[in-house]
């Protein structure tokens, strides 16, 4: 099978050139999804073999020189979690496709309601009602067929949170209480497994990368016992869509950066945005 498949993607590739002359071995949308149909199998596996013989898939064309077709293959064979999937959580997963993460674990057990159409992308005024996790799905298979979506409608819980996560290289908090995220967080390191961690207020948000060896959460809400509210800042300040959509984007940078193994992560490292004066500013955490 695999012969087969290489033979097939390298007797239909063709060249192309960037802006600036550099060539690539690039096949198309097209090509991609016949050849999978042809063989019985996920349009993933036609991208990765394409990568793995330096033939690029082309909706990741302008991917590239940014990033290799190394970097390339190895977003496409990873899997992330992506754990709540309102503002962070909805912009986050379709950023992630687009770049070209090859398998997304959606979870979230809520569906929209009115005030969610201030800020999140999923959310429209004709599906108020509709699971958050469903939605999330059906959208990112319009950008992406060929990932692979396990979409699940459940919230995360101290039972579940090992389940749903294990599968992954790494997951994305984009949760909305204290108490979900160390629950996410504590299931991380069991996994050991590194954890994107954002939170919004108002007009301004933080960010920070999680490893299993790293104190991490309880840097920057203190000891979980100690805690006696159950959201952030938020409650009084609400959230709007540009810090979120800000955030999200840092959120998934960090996550593609993480998943590369590329220098200047946010590993033990609060950045913290303010739209309201512009500022960012990174702490040094414990």
């Amino acid at each position: 099978m695999q012969k087969a498949l290489s033979h097939h993607v390298q007797s239909i590739a063709r060249q192309v050139c960037l802006d600036d002359g550099t060539p690539f071995l690039i096949i198309n949308l097209t090509d991609v999804k016949r050849i999978a149909q042809k063989l019985g199998i996920k349009q993933r596996q036609v991208e990765i073999a394409a990568l793995s013989d330096n033939i690029l898939p082309e909706r990741y064309l302008r991917n590239m020189k940014t990033l290799s077709i190394a970097d390339q293959l190895r977003l496409v064979e990873s899997s992330v979690g992506v754990v709540g999937l309102g503002g962070l959580g909805g912009l986050l997963s379709e950023t992630l496709a687009r770049m070209g993460i090859g398998c997304l674990h959606l979870i979230d057990g809520d569906a929209f309601e009115p005030h969610n159409l201030n800020r999140q992308l999923l959310s429209r005024a004709d599906n108020i009602g509709v699971s958050k996790a469903a939605a999330a799905a059906m959208h990112i298979k319009t950008i992406n067929p060929g990932i692979k979506i396990i979409s699940t409608n459940t919230f995360l819980t101290q039972e579940n949170a090992d389940r749903l996560i294990n599968p992954c290289s790494l997951v994305v908090d984009c949760l909305d209480t204290i108490e979900s995220r160390f629950t996410l967080q504590w299931a991380a390191k069991r996994a050991g497994i590194p954890m994107v961690s954002a939170a919004i207020a108002g007009m301004s948000g933080h960010i920070t990368t999680i490893y299993p060896e790293d104190i991490g959460l309880e840097s920057i809400y203190g000891p979980p016992e100690q805690l006696n509210i159950s959201k952030g800042a938020e409650t009084d300040l609400g959230c709007l869509a540009i810090a979120v959509n800000l955030v999200a984007s840092l959120e998934c940078a960090e996550a593609v950066k993480v998943l590369l193994g590329k220098a200047g992560t946010l590993k033990n490292t609060l950045l913290v945005i303010d739209l309201t004066d512009y500022t960012f500013e990174t702490l040094r955490l414990a």
